[in-house]
């Protein structure tokens, strides 16, 4: 699971455990504010659980993973309340509770992801609450909230709660800074990402904001490839090129030396040599 967004990364390090010794529960409610990587979370636990490899899940690779980047695995089911706080009429909830007793078409599990649950009113909640009070097997419900109290007790009391902080750093990053940074990774010019980065070198907040940012941007250039439509980062147009000029597999591993970066940054890494490093990174990622 190292692809969970690092801004969770105590929770993600727990239930990441607790899936490797098959003990992730049936039903997870995370809440935390808007900035706090929960909806990025529940899509990775998702991923997951319909993950068919035998080692680290999600590994981005295999069939169950490659349809659920494209958002167009059989058993996945998303309801978006995020996006529209009329996402949870009480017969679409009583359709997921039908659904579950049917086994997985492809995957180990079937994922049920409820985003924006706090907005789900109370009749839908009493029906989902009969199947999580005795769930099937196969099936995984994940839940996201802004606050798990906003919920009722006796779906709080069927689920386990992970409280998120927010982080608000990819909020912080100057959108045109990302956007050049993007299109440097696959530049004919090698110097020119390793140009961008003497802006971070003195400012570590900058560098932070700018690593988180970039996350998104090559997560959405991963979904864009696979022939999803998702965009978290809200830079579509710097992803698109991305995901025009590189494979799947190659874009697959870009966020991960985001990740690294990141980890050693916090580690208090020397920034000039980290930016150096990461540019290197980067670009042999990439393919250039």
């Amino acid at each position: 699971m190292s692809a969970f967004p690092e801004s969770a990364a105590g929770p993600r390090e727990a239930l990441a455990r607790q899936m490797r010794e098959g003990r992730l529960p049936h039903a997870l409610i995370l809440e935390g504010p808007a900035d706090s990587g929960k909806t990025g979370l529940a899509m990775e636990l998702a991923r997951a659980a319909v993950c068919l490899s035998e080692g680290e899940k999600p590994c981005g690779r295999c069939a169950g993973c490659v349809k659920a980047l494209a958002g167009s695995h059989p058993d996945i089911t998303v309801l978006n309340g995020d996006d529209d706080a009329r996402a949870f009429p009480v017969d679409a909830v009583r359709k997921i509770r039908s659904d579950a007793y049917i086994r997985p078409n492809e995957a180990p599990s079937r994922v049920f992801v409820l985003l924006g649950a706090h907005n789900m009113p109370e009749a839908p909640q009493n029906a989902l609450l009969k199947v999580l009070e005795e769930p099937p097997e196969h099936v995984v419900f994940i839940l996201t909230a802004v606050s798990a109290a906003s919920l009722l007790p006796t779906v709080r009391s069927r689920a386990q709660v992970v409280s998120l902080e927010g982080s608000g750093a990819a909020e912080n990053a100057d959108p045109g800074l990302t956007a050049r940074f993007a299109a440097a990774v696959t530049a004919k010019n090698e110097a020119d990402l390793l140009f961008l980065t003497g802006e971070l070198i003195g400012d570590r907040e900058k560098f932070r904001a700018v690593l988180a940012q970039m996350e998104r941007i090559f997560r959405d250039a991963a979904v864009l490839r696979c022939g999803g439509t998702t965009c978290l980062s809200g830079q579509r147009e710097a992803a698109q090129p991305l995901a025009a000029a590189l494979t799947r597999e190659r874009l697959m591993r870009l966020p991960g030396e985001i990740k690294k970066a990141g980890r050693a940054l916090e580690h208090n890494a020397n920034a000039a040599l980290l930016a150096t490093a990461l540019c290197a990174a980067l670009r042999e990622a990439a393919g250039r």
